[in-house]
Order: structure tokens, then C-alpha cells, then sequence
């Protein structure tokens, strides 16, 4: 497959071109300011995933974005709004629907949707006074997310660590498993290409969680 990576220039972003590369695909690797030590056969993309034109070249001929976007923490978080989440949603949707691509896996957190209901009060209390904004924005995407007519997954991961690729990842679609934990970004990255790739967790948000 052919998949771009929105947001590969860190984290789980880069995490995931390294996953998808090594499993044989060709990553498309888009970021503002370029993704560093990019796997042999990735392409570099660089574009602005505000920019709509920037949008839609990055989106031709690929079969699969995945959609892994992150900001800088900052005390400004506190209090300053947060939009980049919903606003390039907006414009990556009406790209790929006329690009005729039609799988999304996109990043958003536990404490999203209505994963924030299975937190604690502490857990909601200290989440809501620390990432209020950025996850009210996360919350306007998934709606976006959910709204399209694209084959999607939201996928949701707890606490993230730098660790390496383990493997043992448990996916949750039932609320009754949705709780805190840790799970590394290489991780996620593996599960974002195996959901890219097969199509699995069609139309679910999943919480990522590592299991064992």
C-alpha cells in the first residue's frame, strides 16, 4: 500500500512511517519542517495540513492516511484555543473524498469522546485542567471523523511512552475496558498500520492500552 502519514515529523507520526516502512509500504512522510532520518524508500512531503492545496497533493495516489497530528505543550495550552485538530479534519476529509481515498486512521487520546467517561473523577478533573483545550478539539474532530462518509478509526491511546515496539497492544472497542495506562508510540505506530492495512476496527473508536 501507499500511505501518508500526516504529522510524521515526531512521535508517534515518525513512529508510524518506521512501522509502515519495515512492514513493506510506501510512506508518504508529511510534516511542516521534515521528518529526520526517514527509512530508506519513504518520501518526504513537506506541506502545511492547514494549507488545503498542501492537503490535496499529499492525499493523491495514496490508498490510506493515517492522521497523526500533535502540538507543542505549552502553559499558553491553558488557556489559548486550540483548533488545529478540527481545522485540518475539515479540509483532509473533502481531499480524500475526491481523491477517491476512502481509509482514515486517525490519533486522538483517551479522555476523547466519550472515553472521558471512563476516567475517574481525579483522572477527568486533572485531564480537563491540563488538556481541556487541545481535547475539546480532539472531541470537534472525532465528530468530524465520525460525520464523513470515510472508512474510519479513531484510535484512542492512553499515557504514551518512548519505549519500543512490544507488540502487546490491547484494543478496546467495549467501554467496559476503557481505563489508564501506559502504551509506548511504536506501539500505536504498529497499530495504526495494521489498521490501515486491513481495514480492521471499521467505524470504531478504539482505546489503546498496553496489555501484559
Amino acid at each position: 500500500m501507499k500511505i501518508l502519514v500526516i504529522g510524521a515529523g515526531k512521535g508517534i507520526g515518525t513512529q508510524a512511517v518506521l512501522r509502515g516502512a519495515a512492514a513493506g509500504h510506501q510512506m508518504r512522510a508529511m510534516s511542516r519542517s521534515g521528518s529526520p532520518d526517514l527509512p530508506e524508500g519513504a518520501e518526504e512531503f513537506r506541506g502545511d495540513a492547514l494549507v488545503a492545496e498542501d492537503i490535496a497533493r499529499a492525499v493523491d495516489g495514496v490508498d490510506a492516511v493515517i492522521s497523526a497530528l500533535g502540538i507543542k505543550e505549552t502553559p499558553a495550552m491553558l488557556w489559548q484555543e486550540v483548533t488545529l485538530f478540527s481545522e485540518s479534519t475539515r479540509l483532509l476529509i473533502p481531499a480524500m473524498e475526491a481523491a477517491g481515498v476512502r481509509r482514515l486512521v486517525v490519533v486522538t487520546g483517551f479522555g476523547a469522546g466519550d472515553s472521558r467517561q471512563a476516567m475517574s473523577w481525579a483522572e477527568r478533573t486533572g485531564h480537563g485542567l491540563v488538556l481541556g483545550k487541545p481535547y475539546a478539539d480532539k472531541d470537534r474532530q472525532e465528530v468530524l471523523v465520525r460525520d464523513s462518509g470515510l472508512d474510519w478509526t479513531i484510535a484512542r491511546p492512553v499515557i504514551l511512552t518512548n519505549g519500543g515496539y512490544t507488540g502487546r497492544i490491547g484494543v478496546h472497542t467495549d467501554p467496559a475496558k476503557w481505563r489508564n495506562g501506559l502504551i509506548s508510540r511504536a506501539d500505536v505506530a504498529g497499530y495504526l498500520i495494521d489498521a490501515a492495512e486491513s481495514g480492521r476496527d471499521l467505524h470504531q473508536a478504539v482505546v489503546l492500552r498496553r496489555e501484559g
